[in-house]
């Protein structure tokens, strides 16, 4: 049996520029941090007593005979990828999916980091990052980035750089005072919608933008450097950081109609009226989680004017995906032929 725990992401700025659509032709870069909500997923053979081969536990449970009805996409490539059989595997989140955190790509990642484990043969997080990007944008033919996979398997605050021969990842230096007043300083929020992140990318897909919209994805690009140098510059004021995080959600809001509402949009002025320099929502857009900079002193007026919403308090992490509980298994190929004939 194996269990992997693997963490969810926020992306501070640089969002949509880790398209390859973009990237290849201008370069991306990302700055985000992993925190401490988690994925968990617990894999181990099937015992050989049953009429069907796989059995799932998601949102549903699936339970089959051949590896081609299974329903879930990404575990249906990922077990003919890595040529996995008779499984039984559960998944089970601290927060809900399709919310602007990388659920889906932590799974992925978390998924993959337990089947190679579960052969006795663990890889390294690059290669864990390297097969999601894969099974997700190849395999499953989903439209998105390769920021979420890539934060997902290493962990931590990063700068994640892309260009055509695929992408680093370097640490943000800074020091633990000032990312425990950064941590202090920033507020989540659901806004209680969820929303398919494959949809809104495709809706907004930088290959059939006109130029004036490739320039405002240039324009978050340029951020990127800014706000690493506030992280990084002991010189530099804490607070820039919020506001920048306003300049940066204002060009996102102008790359696609569909990445806020009038209903987010409503909530994010509460916010910024309430005393909040700045704030951003995480993902493609249309829901999910709202993300505030708020010096203490406002905290508990933006807390009331978000009333309605549900707060989630959060702490950074640095460890990214990890085996947990780490049992292999033997899969006896002659058992398996047995069950399905």
């Amino acid at each position: 049996m194996i269990i992997t725990k693997t963490p969810f992401r926020m992306s501070f700025f640089g969002g949509g520029t880790d398209l390859p659509s973009f990237f290849k032709k201008h370069g991306g870069a990302v700055i985000s941090t992993t925190f401490d909500k988690y994925c968990y997923v617990n894999v181990r053979h099937l015992p050989p007593f049953f009429k069907y081969t796989t059995e799932l536990s998601y949102a549903t449970i699936e339970r089959v005979r051949s590896i081609e009805k299974i329903k879930h996409p990404a575990v249906r490539n990922a077990m003919k990828m890595l040529d996995m059989h008779e499984l039984r595997l559960s998944y089970e989140a601290d927060l809900p999916a399709r919310t602007g955190l990388g659920t889906s790509s932590s799974f992925a990642v978390g998924m993959l980091n337990a089947f190679h484990a579960l052969k006795g043969k663990p890889v390294d997080k690059k290669q864990l990052a390297d097969e999601a990007i894969y099974l997700e944008r190849n395999l499953c033919n989903e439209a998105g980035g390769w920021q979420d996979q890539v934060a997902a398997a290493f962990g931590g605050m990063n700068r994640i750089s892309f260009d055509e021969s695929g992408y680093t990842v370097t640490p943000i230096h800074i020091s633990d005072d000032k990312k425990d007043a950064l941590n202090g300083n920033l507020m989540l929020f659901f806004t209680g919608f969820t929303r398919f992140s494959a949809e809104i990318q495709e809706a907004n897909d930088i290959s059939r933008k006109k130029q004036h919209r490739i320039n405002e994805f240039k324009a978050l690009l340029s951020l990127v450097d800014e706000a690493q140098d506030i992280l990084e510059n002991e010189s530099r004021d804490l607070d820039d950081f919020g506001r920048l995080l306003d300049e940066t959600w204002k060009l996102k809001k102008k790359t696609g109609s569909k990445v806020s509402t009038g209903t987010i949009d409503e909530l994010y002025d509460a916010g910024l009226k309430a005393g909040a320099l700045g704030g951003k929502l995480l993902g493609a857009g249309g829901g999910g989680f709202l993300l505030f900079y708020v010096r203490p002193e406002q905290r508990d007026a933006v807390r009331k004017a978000l009333k309605k919403l549900m707060y989630v308090p959060f702490r950074f992490e640095n460890s990214g995906t990890q085996l947990i509980y780490n049992s292999p298994e033997v899969f006896n190929e002659k058992t398996m032929r047995e069950k399905t004939e």
